[in-house]
C-alpha cells in the first residue's frame, strides 16, 4: 500500500506479501502507540497466536517520538526513540506471530486533531484491504489525549465504511484509565491468562517503555492479575489474568448516536450504581 507518512511501513513476520496478509486479517487493532496493543489487544494475540483460520493485525498511528524516556534511553531524541520503539514494535510482531504489523508514523498532534481527515481516510482503505470482524481500540472514557485521539480516528474511518464491510464487533479496552468502574452487566471481561510467558515477552519487546522509571511491562501485566482477582467478591476467580472492555459495535452499527452521549451514559450508570448501594446501607441522609 501507499502510506502518507514517508516512514510508515507494513511488516509481515512470516514473508507472505503485504496484500495477501492483509486480507487474511480476521482481528485487528487500533492504537495510538507502540506497545498498546500488548497491553490492550492481548486477548487477540493469544487467541490467533497458533490458530489456523484466526490472524491478528496491528495498527500503530504515531511514530513513538513523543514517549517518555529514562535510563539508558534518557538523552535519546525524538527520532531516536521513534526508531527505536517502531524496532521494538515489529520484534513483538515477530514474537507474537501476527499477520501483519503497520505503522503509520504520524505524530500525537496529527492523531488528536491536525490530520483528522487523512488519518480516516488511510485507516479506511486500510480496513478494506483487512475486513476484520472484529476490531479492539482505545475507549472512548480512556483519559489519554492521544488514545482518545486515536480511538476517535478508528470510529470516523469504521463509520466510513458501506455497513457491509464494517467489523460485527468492535471493543473499547482500557490503557490509560481502568475500566472496573463500568457497571457489572456493560463491563466485557477478555482472558488473557493464555500462553503466560508470550504475554511478558511481547511487552518486554520495548525495552525503552520498560526502564526503572516506566515500567509498563510489570504495570500491565500486574493490572491484568488485578482485573482478575477484584471481579468478583464473593467468587473462586476463574482465571488469573484479564483486561477489561466496553462494547463500542452501537457506535459503528449505527452513525447517529453521538459518541459524546454514547459514553456518558456509561457514566451515568456509574453514579447511579454508586448512588443506589450508598442509599440501600444508609451512607446518606436522604
Amino acid at each position: 500500500m501507499d502510506f502518507y507518512n514517508q516512514e510508515a511501513d507494513i511488516h509481515v513476520p512470516d514473508g507472505l506479501g503485504a496484500e495477501e496478509a492483509l486480507a487474511r486479517t480476521t482481528v485487528m487493532s487500533i492504537a495510538a502507540h507502540q506497545d498498546d496493543c500488548e497491553i490492550m489487544a492481548y486477548h487477540a494475540i493469544a487467541n490467533c497466536y497458533e490458530s489456523d483460520n484466526e490472524w491478528y493485525t496491528a495498527v500503530v498511528l504515531t511514530d513513538g517520538g513523543g514517549s517518555p524516556r529514562s535510563g539508558g534511553y534518557a538523552n535519546y531524541t525524538n527520532h531516536e526513540i521513534h526508531i527505536k520503539r517502531s524496532q521494538e514494535q515489529r520484534v513483538a510482531a515477530d514474537i507474537g506471530k501476527y499477520g501483519a504489523m503497520v505503522q503509520l508514523a504520524y505524530s500525537s498532534a496529527d492523531v488528536r486533531a491536525d490530520k483528522r481527515d487523512i488519518i480516516e481516510g488511510e485507516l479506511a482503505s486500510l480496513l478494506l484491504a483487512a475486513r476484520p470482524h472484529t476490531m479492539f481500540i482505545h475507549n472512548t472514557a480512556d483519559r489519554h489525549e492521544t488514545h482518545l485521539g486515536a480511538c476517535l480516528r478508528a470510529l470516523g474511518a469504521l463509520r466510513k465504511l458501506p455497513k457491509e464491510a464494517r467489523p460485527k464487533r468492535v471493543y473499547g479496552m482500557e490503557v490509560w484509565r481502568s475500566l472496573d468502574w463500568l457497571s457489572a452487566k456493560e463491563r466485557l471481561v477478555f482472558d488473557t491468562s493464555r500462553y503466560p510467558e508470550l504475554a511478558k515477552k511481547v511487552i518486554q519487546a520495548f525495552d525503552s517503555q520498560c526502564t526503572p522509571k516506566k515500567r509498563f511491562d510489570l504495570a500491565a501485566l500486574g493490572r491484568r492479575l488485578g482485573n482478575a482477582t477484584f471481579q468478583e467478591p464473593r467468587e473462586i476467580d476463574e482465571s488469573d489474568s484479564c483486561n477489561l472492555g466496553m462494547d463500542l459495535t452501537p457506535l459503528v452499527e449505527d452513525d447517529t448516536l453521538d459518541i459524546r452521549e454514547f459514553t456518558l451514559e456509561y457514566v451515568k450508570h456509574f453514579y447511579q450504581d454508586v448512588d443506589g448501594l450508598l442509599r440501600q446501607l444508609g451512607g446518606g441522609n436522604k
